[in-house]
């Protein structure tokens, strides 16, 4: 701990307590070693970057992973906890987003895998099947103030495992919509009276999903996408005293929202939308209204529909729904809008940290290895962010042909990994006793330092 830069130490001492002193230990060289490691991020290649590729008990790091006793859980919520003092002001609701990523994987091992639709090969013409694990992911959606956008921070992964992995022990196979469900219930446990808003797209459209979370004690704002043609009516009439039999759940039916899309006298009502799925602001129309969303045999959801439709003609008419029948229209859809980030998360966590790189074979260590990858986005996130407030800003990489106006994960994982690498001394190891002195140019150092700090 009194190697690493200050910053680094502040943000990992809440971990401390959640492992025992020797597996800290090895994984605070694990942690390290993963930021500075270019290419895979295996436990041999972080032991290279840290200069332990001579380590005789190199087993000991890998059963950090595979046999250690530790609660990822317990990492979650504390990572989560240092999140939200960083970059959520008091009183603000919590903003999580949830979607699900394919970790491409292979071999008969991997008894978790199963063949899925792959989200980055396919498109709206072409469905590409990918063999792989499955991972639904919680992020937090704040606004980091030096990088003057919303982004995406990981701080709970779980693995879906397939059907065949559920058949094959004789359980009973969970959805995602499951998953995503005992996610929200520990967040909310975890903060029981702070606003909690979720934000997922279309998938995650399920009524009992959406019914789970409006009878919470305290209700969970969902906002997903609503299908066009998704059968919504008028509130239930209140019961005539006397009246006999069931209540109802819902009163008559409304038009679909396609009908009302093409509707000339449905009131639009023009709004600006900053940071509209990665471009500076956009205009849009919006119509609102509240209705009951009920499907036979399943529940009926009180809820706030938006419409939103392009002036320009630019993108189809599309529906969003929220559980807060109360809430802003225009709220809704920065909301929603915000959700954009967990694509970009999943790729830099591909591009920059290694992800679907990695090469463990036991059960324990995949379920962990993982999530600590996409947790490292965070990590980092947080180590970098005391200098670049301080620096308001100002440490990015640019050029002559790219002028980049603020700075990107990719800048604060360079910071990070610079104040690593000019750390007085030498990281996990010291100096020789006797070496020869070189003079290189300065110049030349720079560009070194910075080849290797942007490595990905």
């Amino acid at each position: 701990m009194r190697t690493l830069p200050t910053q680094m130490i502040r943000v990992l001492l809440p971990f401390v307590p959640l492992f025992s002193k020797r597996v800290w230990q090895h994984a605070q060289v694990l942690l390290v070693g993963a930021i500075l490691a270019p290419g895979a991020r295996t436990v041999s290649s972080a032991l290279r970057a840290t200069g332990l590729d001579r380590e005789k008990r190199f087993h000991r790091y890998h059963r950090v992973l595979s046999r250690a006793s530790w609660s990822g859980l317990k990492v979650s919520r504390v990572l989560l906890g240092l999140l939200v003092e960083a970059f959520v002001p008091e009183g603000s609701p919590l903003v999580v987003g949830i979607d699900e990523t394919l970790e491409r994987r292979y071999g008969k091992r991997i008894s978790a895998r199963g063949v899925y639709r792959d989200p980055v090969r396919s498109t709206h013409e072409t469905f590409v099947k990918s063999s792989g694990l499955r991972w639904v992911c919680a992020m937090l959606l704040v606004e980091v103030p030096w990088a003057s956008r919303v982004w995406a921070l990981p701080f709970l992964s779980v693995l879906a495992p397939s059907e065949r992995y559920a058949a094959q022990r004789g359980k009973r196979h969970k959805k995602i919509t499951e998953w995503a469900w005992q996610m929200l219930l520990v967040l909310r446990r975890w903060y029981p009276e702070r606003e909690i808003v979720a934000v997922a797209d279309g998938a995650y459209a399920s009524l009992k999903l959406l019914d789970r979370c409006r009878k919470l004690s305290d209700p969970i704002t969902f906002v997903t996408r609503l299908r066009l043609d998704a059968a919504l009516y008028e509130p239930a009439p209140p019961r005539r005293p006397g009246q006999i039999g069931r209540p109802r759940l819902k009163g008559e039916r409304l038009p679909n929202l396609s009908v009302v899309a093409e509707d000339p006298n449905t009131a639009w009502e023009p709004t600006e939308i900053a940071h509209w799925y990665g471009s500076e602001e956009r205009t849009v129309e919006l119509a609102s209204q509240t209705a009951v969303w009920y499907s036979t045999g399943l529940f009926a959801v009180p809820l706030r529909w938006v419409l939103i439709r392009d002036p320009e003609g630019g993108f189809e008419p599309q529906a969003l729904l929220c559980l807060n029948l109360d809430a802003d229209p225009e709220q809704i859809v920065r909301w929603f809008a915000m959700r954009w980030q967990l694509e970009v998360t999943f790729q830099e966590s591909r591009r920059h940290l290694g992800f679907e790189t990695q090469r463990q074979w036991s059960e324990l260590a995949i379920r962990r290895t993982t999530p600590a990858l996409l947790g490292l986005f965070s990590l980092v996130t947080l180590c970098a962010d005391h200098q670049m407030r301080r620096a308001a800003g100002t440490l990015r990489r640019q050029a002559a042909w790219y002028r980049k106006g603020h700075p990107t994960f990719a800048d604060a994982l360079a910071l990070v990994r610079k104040e690593l690498w000019t750390q007085q001394g030498a990281t996990f190891y010291g100096s020789l006793a006797h070496g020869d002195t070189v003079k290189v140019p300065r110049a030349f150092v720079e560009r070194l330092t910075e080849a290797v700090c942007y490595a990905a």
